[in-house]
């Protein structure tokens, strides 16, 4: 066999998404956030996706999301067009774990500021306890939007 080819080691898809699913890395994209405050409040199609985060490709921002190790499931579910014709628009959410995923991330960073909690993390510990009209406003506060 000296025509063979010789093995290589990559990572297939599967073990490099799974190579990050024990951990978020965690961002600070203001879009990555915008997302995040409303997918902690409740689940989103990609045109809510779009305005809320301030993007116009939502499945990629999702993909970054991804791969920073969220999951953010897309279910498909049926709806009607404007033209009344069946249509199957996504909607994202966060699952259970993903939101332990971000707790754990946001108290790590708590942690890192010796004794005290950054100002921006409070609008996320907000998000991840506080009612959906609260948990917003904290948040675009701490992101400078009101």
């Amino acid at each position: 066999m000296q025509n063979a080819r010789p093995q290589t080691s990559e990572a297939s898809a599967l073990d490099s998404a799974n190579s990050n699913a024990e951990r978020f890395q965690g961002t600070d994209n203001l879009r990555h956030l915008r997302a995040l405050a409303l997918l902690l409040q409740r689940p989103a199609k990609r045109e809510e996706l779009d305005r809320a985060a301030g993007c116009s490709n939502g499945p990629e921002l999702v993909a970054e999301l991804r791969r920073r190790g969220l999951a953010v499931p897309c279910e498909r579910v049926e709806a009607l067009d404007r033209d009344g014709r069946l249509c199957r628009p996504g909607v994202y959410h966060l699952t259970i774990r993903d939101r332990r995923k971000i707790s754990r991330w946001v108290s790590e960073r708590g942690t890192r500021h010796s004794g005290f909690i950054a100002p921006e993390l409070s609008a996320w510990l907000a998000l991840l306890a506080g009612p959906a009209a609260v948990v917003s406003t904290a948040l675009l506060r701490s992101v400078g939007w009101l």
